[in-house]
């Protein structure tokens, strides 16, 4: 068995409907405790110095996956603030 404390991983969404969905969608592992992750690429024509890739992570026994990966919240606030 692979030790995945501290490590995650992404994949791409394959089942983005509509485009607050996220790209990409995946888990992370911090000290033991399971997040999921959900991804989103730099809107086309968005400035170069905008973040390559915003995402944003839930613990994943706090809510249902599918309500967050559809709720269009990535994860920031209108400041530009990340949430955690």
């Amino acid at each position: 068995m692979s030790d995945n404390i501290n490590r995650g991983a992404i994949w791409k969404n394959d089942r983005k409907e509509i485009d607050t969905h996220p790209d990409f969608t995946g888990n992370l592992n911090v000290e033991g405790v399971e997040y999921w992750v959900n991804g989103w690429k730099r809107e086309a024509g968005a400035n170069p110095k905008a973040p390559a890739l915003k995402f944003s992570i839930n613990r994943k026994d706090a809510q249902p996956r599918h309500d967050r990966a559809q709720s269009g919240n990535d994860g920031f606030t209108d400041d530009g603030d990340i949430p955690f």
